[in-house]
Parts: C-alpha cells; structure tokens; sequence
C-alpha cells in the first residue's frame, strides 16, 4: 500500500473550496434554517465535509488521498493545539472540582460591583491577552470563571464567554509577543512598534466601543444575595495560572502548574482524595473529545483545500483585480479573511497572504505599518468570527455550549471589522 505523497504544484482551483461550502451549509445553513444551533453536531458536519474533500482529490488513490488528509490533521500546529486542550481538560475539570472556580467566581462578586463584571471581564480578558499574546491562553484562563459569572447572575452564557474571547483578539491583535504581530511585521517588513500604533487606532476605538455596550449591559446584571464566604485556599490554583501567564510562562506548563496546584490543594482540604483527584482529571480531558475530533477533521480538511488549489484560486483570482492604493489595502483585508476561512489558523492566514500583500503594498505606495496591522487585524476579525477556530472551540468546549452559539455576541470582533474597514478605505501616504 503507498501512501507517500509527492507535493505537486496545483492550479488555482475553486472547486477546491467546496468542502468549505459543504461544512457551513450542513452546519451554520442548517442550524440557522432549523433555528436549533444543537440540531446538527459539528462533528458530523466536519465528517460530511472531510469525505467531500477526500472524494474530489483529483490525482492519488484513495489511500494517498487519506494519507494527505492526515498530513493536515497531524500537522505540527494542530497537535500543540490538542495537548494544550487536553491539559485544559484536566485543569477545568480538576479546579472545579476541588472549588476553585466557585471560590475565583465568588471572589469576583464580592470584589467587583455587579454592575461592572461584564466591563471588568472584558478588562481581564485584553489585560492578559495583551501580557501574554495569546488568545488562547486567556479564554483557557478565564472561560470557568465567565461559566461561572453566568451562572450566578442568570446572564446569558454564550455571551459572557464572548466577552472573554473577544477581549483575548484584542491582546492577540496587538501584543509585541502574540505570533500574528511577530509574522506580519517580519513580512512587510516594519517595526513592531509602528505596527503597534498604526494599529491601536484600529483596536481601541473598538475596544472602547465594545467596552462601553458591556458596561450598559451590566446595569442588569444582579448577583445573588446570599453569597457564599470565599475560601481564598481555594483561588490560588487559578492565581497562580493568571500571574505565570501574564509573566509570558509557556501555556503548556502555566496548565501543568494548575493541574498540580489542584491536587495538591484540593488533597490537602480534604475536597478529593488523591483518586478523586485523577478520576477528574480523566472526565476533563475525556469532555475534550469532541474538541479534539473537530481539530483533527478540520485540520484534515483544510490540508486538502490547500492542496487542491483552494487557497491559491483565491489569492491569485483577487490580486489580479487591484487597480488602486485603496483596491490594493481591500484586497489584503479580504484575502486574509479568505485564508482565514480555508485555514482556521490566524498566523497561517498570514502567513499565506504575506508575499501578496508585500507585493501590492510595493505597486501602490501602501503604508507598511498600515499593511502590516490590516493582515493582523483582519486576520483577528476573522478568526473570532468563526466557529472552527481553535479559539471558539475551546470556549465553547469548555463552557458546554455549541460553538456557533457565541458567535452572534462576538461584538468586538464584528466592531473590530468595522473600525478597520473604514481604516482600509481612507488613503495613506507612502512610507
């Protein structure tokens, strides 16, 4: 049986993109239609689709075809991302079992004013983000204690963990250290910190407009009367995960940490014993499997997309379509939306369309510090706005909801989009 795959160059081909299309109608088409985002699994939507696409790879036999599948399903980015959803796992469910999220969640209630959780989380979420340039770090984080918010005031759960993800793209889009920032300035080749201020004028007017619908939103929010003492032994797992994460420790042993913090403090209140312990840690990681099945389909997926052609129908069909400086900045903006779409990967998105955009930005005059923070900030839109991203995944995973759910209240993503577009559209001299 060969399974060895020869890379050869395909052409620009759309009919590459119809697993795409394949997904979404089976899953967003059908869940808007049946008004029931529970109706269709995603699972299955992903499994629809990933055979769709191994059945139109034109070229290998079937056993190539898969083996190609799985080279996109094993890719190197998309196998970090499932270690860190497994150590998720086991940290969310072990801190709540030994009460570390009631006693974070209680903490914030009596700290914070009712009126300003849903400002003060959004203010979280882009305070660490921005420390620590990861979005996903900052939704594994604080994503229990949005849950938790949720739950004792009534709010509306899938858009209080939207606050959460929303406030990690703003970090992601402008942190110095987050791998968007690092690949879009290496690629047009500008400093970091000019990309920074060509792009806080895109972040912070949404930030702020996002911030101030929260800050309404809140006058709303009740909280129960009859609130339980906290107990603070109980808040430090979760301490202790936000202060290694905001000091830049890797995400991989800041969940470590919080795994061991758990056991160690819930063993020694007598929450758990040390089997109770393990047998948590096991349901955690267990209640990822849906998380890690959708990861491994997507990235499957998405390889062949790229194979086929997909990827390079788009950036080529639309490159050739510029005439102008403004043509040229609208044409970035949608093409690393596009590879956004096909890639679910920010930093891969532009990566993708960095040689094109380094290309227009030279024909027309474009200002690289412009450029750069309108690959990184639509690539951010992007990817906070659908619901295969790893970033929606591991939200809705670990607050038990469906993924697309929480789109609907990703209101600074969608602010975000607006704000840069009118950004992408007003001129810029050349640099």
């Amino acid at each position: 049986m060969n399974t060895n795959i020869i890379e050869s160059k395909r052409e620009p081909n759309f009919i590459a993109l119809t697993p795409l299309i394949v997904f979404l109608c089976c899953y967003l088409v059908a869940s808007i239609l049946l008004n029931d985002f529970y109706k269709v699994p995603i699972t299955v939507a992903f499994m629809v689709s990933s055979v769709y696409a191994i059945a139109i790879t034109k070229g290998l036999t079937l056993d190539q075809r898969v083996a190609q599948f799985s080279k996109g399903a094993g890719n190197k980015n998309i196998m970090l991302m499932i270690w860190i959803f497994i150590l998720a796992g086991a940290f969310a469910s072990s801190a709540k079992g030994m009460g570390a999220v009631d006693a974070t969640v209680n903490a914030t209630l009596h700290l914070l004013p009712e009126s300003l959780l849903l400002p003060g989380l959004f203010l979280a979420s882009c305070f660490i983000s921005l420390s620590i340039g990861t979005s996903v770090g900052t939704i594994v984080a604080l994503t229990p204690v949005a849950v938790g918010i949720a739950t004792q005031t009534g709010g509306n759960l899938p858009m209080v963990v939207a606050i959460v993800v929303g406030g990690a793209f703003f970090g992601d889009n402008l942190s110095f250290i987050s791998d968007t920032t690092i690949v879009a300035t290496q690629t047009l080749g500008c400093k970091m910190s000019d990309k920074f201020k060509a792009n806080i004028r895109i972040a912070l007017p949404a930030a702020i407009a996002a911030l101030a619908y929260y800050t309404y939103a809140g006058l709303h929010v009740q909280t129960p009367n009859d609130l339980p003492a906290t107990e603070w032994i109980k808040v430090l797992p979760y301490i202790a995960v936000l202060g290694t994460a905001i000091a830049g420790v890797n995400v991989m042993i800041v969940l470590t940490l919080g795994i061991v913090l758990t056991g160690i403090v819930g063993i020694s209140t007598g929450t758990y014993d040390l089997y109770g312990w393990l047998g948590h840690m096991s349901n955690g990681i267990m209640g990822m499997s849906e998380l890690i099945i959708v990861t491994l389909l997507a990235g499957g997926m998405l390889e062949l997309i790229r194979y086929n052609g997909g990827i390079d129908y788009i950036v080529q069909g639309l490159g050739k379509r510029v005439e102008s400086q403004r043509g040229g900045k609208l044409t970035i903006a949608l093409l690393v939306v596009l590879s956004d779409l096909c890639t679910a990967n920010n930093t891969v998105a532009i990566v993708t369309v960095g040689p094109i955009a380094q290309e227009l930005t030279n024909k027309y005059g474009i200002d690289k510090r412009q450029a750069a923070s309108l690959l990184d900030t639509f690539s951010c839109f992007a990817q906070g706005l659908i619901p295969y991203g790893a970033q929606l995944l591991m939200a809705a995973g670990l607050a038990k909801i469906a993924p697309n759910s929480i789109v609907p209240y990703m209101y600074y993503p969608m602010i975000l989009g607006v704000v840069a577009l009118i950004a992408a559209c007003r001129g810029s001299k050349k640099q």
